[in-house]
């Protein structure tokens, strides 16, 4: 059995799923996803892994995590486990990241596991990739209007989707303390990346503030704004990101998915140099072949 301790929004549900599906794959073992940090506070639109994709695991049950890390379930427990100091007692079978570039240590790690970290690595699913993307398949059917954005990007040439986060980025001190926020000059260089290899490239631009974009970011007038994918509808982003030929990223787990779910061979995707405002090394976050600029 393992059990993958969920957090954050979809973007980061989604790597904690397949670092945990990977892991009980390699075990031939069952996975359960503890849900509980939801029930102690919403993170954009709490737990949605279940409802908008044909994930294969069960919500872990309070008795499942307590017999598996014993005291360690609990709040004070949580806590004690996320910091550095009391890593020493983690027990046999606590698995916490210990840092952001991708740990070989993980391949290690025995049956029965809870894992505690985000895990922002495809080399950490990399075998099971093929597995990931069929339980990544979206479930609920399109609307119309996103229908027929759907088409549109398909039948769209050179198609370029541009994602801008804001959100939390800019308007919460502790995201703010974590996370560097992408600069105009980022999306100017990343576009101009894309003139040179491409001609007239058609862009569709997804942000939680697109009102800003508008304000700030110069387009080709066949630019396509999307800006209607709200609350609960907000993952249709992500979906209709993947449709594209190539993509120009934040340093975004949203955004990352979306890109990594284009399944086109000769993509382009083009991320930030730096994904954190303390400069911690994001090598590994980025997969082979992406440009990071």
């Amino acid at each position: 059995m393992i059990i993958t301790k969920l957090n954050g929004g979809l973007g980061n549900q989604m790597f904690h799923y397949a670092v945990g599906r990977a892991l009980a794959e390699k075990h031939k073992t069952r996975l359960l996803l503890d849900t509980r940090a939801y029930n102690r506070y919403l993170s954009h639109n709490g737990f949605e892994l279940d409802r908008v994709f044909n994930i294969d695991s069960n919500i872990a049950k309070n008795y499942e995590i307590k017999k598996l890390i014993g005291w360690r379930a609990s709040a004070i427990g949580q806590k004690l486990q996320d910091t550095d100091y009391w890593r020493f007692l983690q027990g046999s079978h606590y698995y916490r990241e210990k840092y952001i570039p991708f740990n070989e240590d993980f391949f290690s790690i025995n049956d029965n596991c809870y894992l505690s970290g985000n895990f922002q690595s495809e080399r950490y699913f990399e075998n099971y990739k093929e597995l990931i993307r069929k339980q990544f398949d979206f479930k609920i059917p399109l609307s119309k209007q996103n229908s027929f954005i759907a088409d549109k990007i398909k039948i769209t040439p050179n198609s370029v989707s541009l994602h801008v986060r804001r959100g939390d980025y800019v308007n919460n001190a502790n995201a703010i303390a974590i996370y560097y926020t992408c600069t105009p000059e980022y999306y100017e260089r990343a576009m101009k990346q894309i003139a040179n290899k491409m001609a007239e490239p058609t862009y569709f631009i997804f942000s939680d503030d697109i009102e800003w974009v508008k304000n700030n970011l110069s387009f080709p007038k066949n630019s396509h704004f999307i800006e209607h994918n709200n609350g609960l509808e907000s993952y249709n982003d992500m979906r209709l990101t993947s449709l594209c030929d190539h993509h120009i990223i934040a340093n975004s787990t949203f955004s990352w998915w979306g890109a990594w779910l284009n399944l086109k061979k000769n993509k382009i995707v083009i991320t930030p140099r730096l994904w954190f405002a303390n400069g911690d090394d994001c090598s590994t976050v980025v997969p082979d072949g992406w440009l990071r600029l």
